[in-house]
């Protein structure tokens, strides 16, 4: 299959499993139509051609296998499900309608925890396999499909309607649904596990599913930010990496930044900025904006990084966020204060409470240790982080660090 029949079948996947719960109101057994549907475009659209509209040839073929699907079903469970399902070879196929926003936020149901959020999202939206979810996860593949299989039984059991809320319940889960992005993007952007930093799949996808959302809820300025702080943050990609090695911000060669990116992701933050009082992402991309500005690493604007953290540590007190001010800080007024106040953030927060934020901790306090010239405990501090991740293209680099200061 080539890569442009490839992508038009991912964009369709998500309307026409939109089509098919909306019609039948069983996601899961939709699915399941849905990638037969595709199957069978995959297999025959190369030698016929592709047709005039894709959309509703794969809805009608999804609907056929539906409705087998459900007669099949009732064949083996006509008592049990008789009152779920009525009579669906009566009517004819759905009508055709953008239903990306109501399956975004059915996948994003609060009956269902973050990681499964996560992967039905990839699965039933992104058209990802259970393979490269699983991958995402650091989980062995039967794992995944187990887990996404009792998110689907979850989803019917708490009566989950394939229906646009209102109100309140529309905008917590309109957040869900950008929590769950911006989760997909970071672990696309700095992969957790593996041989890769980053799995460009999984950020491209959260990019285009972001820009799904964006053009649904238009008038929300923090979808605005969060998609201006993906395409800002990935304008960076090509220059994070040098033969598979990490490159640091500071070391960059930022004629290899995606200048269309940058433009796009600063026009959207610019636009939404002075829309009421900046959540997360809004604040995040403004940072993000901060960097692309600067032509150079000292003509960057680090006090007014810094300010810009800690606003968003009032709203969002995690460790990461906490961290990144201390680096911002040591950058604006120099390492020794950047060391104290990250003294001050472990002893009144304890921020070394995981693996992760461990390793971030002592990879922030080597690097200002260094800068204050004290190039044996930094080393020491360096291989202690590299210790702590999963990421061999980081854990490389954390140990460079160490044998150069050695």
């Amino acid at each position: 299959m080539n890569h442009e029949l490839e992508q038009l079948l991912r964009t369709e996947a998500p309307q026409v499993l939109g089509a098919l719960v909306r019609r039948f109101g069983r996601f899961d057994i939709a699915e399941d139509a849905v990638q037969e549907a595709l199957l069978t475009a995959g297999r025959t659209w190369p030698a016929e051609g592709v047709p005039e509209n894709p959309r509703s040839w794969l809805i009608r073929v999804g609907y056929r296998r539906m409705v087998d699907l459900i007669r099949a079903e009732q064949a083996r469970h006509r008592r049990e499900l008789q009152a779920c399902v009525a009579e669906p070879a009566v009517r004819g196929p759905a009508r055709e309608t953008d239903d990306s926003l109501t399956l975004l936020l059915l996948c994003c149901h609060p009956a269902l925890d973050p990681t499964s959020q996560v992967a039905l999202t990839l699965r039933a939206v992104g058209g990802l396999t259970t393979a490269e979810i699983a991958r995402a996860h650091g989980m062995a593949e039967p794992t995944m499909g187990a887990r996404i299989s009792r998110a689907k039984q979850r989803l019917a059991r708490a009566g989950a309607r394939f229906a646009l809320p209102a109100g309140a319940d529309r905008d917590s889960r309109v957040a869900a649904v950008m929590r769950v992005l911006y989760l997909i993007f970071n672990e696309g952007y700095t992969a957790t596990a593996g041989d890769r930093l980053a799995r460009v799949d999984l950020t491209r996808e959260a990019i285009r599913l972001t820009r799904m959302l964006h053009a649904a809820v238009g008038d929300d300025a923090e979808a605005a930010g969060l998609l201006a702080l993906m395409l800002l943050t990935e304008s960076r990609r090509a220059a994070r990496t040098d033969g598979g090695d990490l490159v640091p911000l500071d070391e960059q060669d930022r004629t290899r930044w995606d200048r269309d990116l940058i433009d796009e992701g600063t026009a959207l933050i610019d636009g939404v900025w002075n829309r009421g009082p900046a959540g997360p992402y809004r604040l995040q991309a403004a940072i993000a904006a901060v960097h692309a500005a600067a032509s150079s690493p000292d003509r960057t604007d680090w006090a007014q990084i810094a300010v810009l953290y800690l606003w968003l540590e009032r709203l969002t007190p995690t460790a990461p966020v906490r961290l990144s001010r201390v680096v911002a800080v040591a950058r604006a007024h120099g390492p020794v204060r950047g060391l104290a106040l990250l003294d001050d953030l472990n002893q009144r927060h304890h921020l070394d409470r995981n693996p992760l934020t461990r390793q971030r901790e002592h990879a922030v306090r080597g690097h200002l240790l260094q800068m204050t010239g004290d190039t044996t405990r930094a080393a020491a501090l360096y291989r202690q982080a590299a210790a702590l991740t999963g990421n061999k293209v980081e854990q490389r680099y954390l140990l460079g660090k160490a044998g150069d200061l050695d």
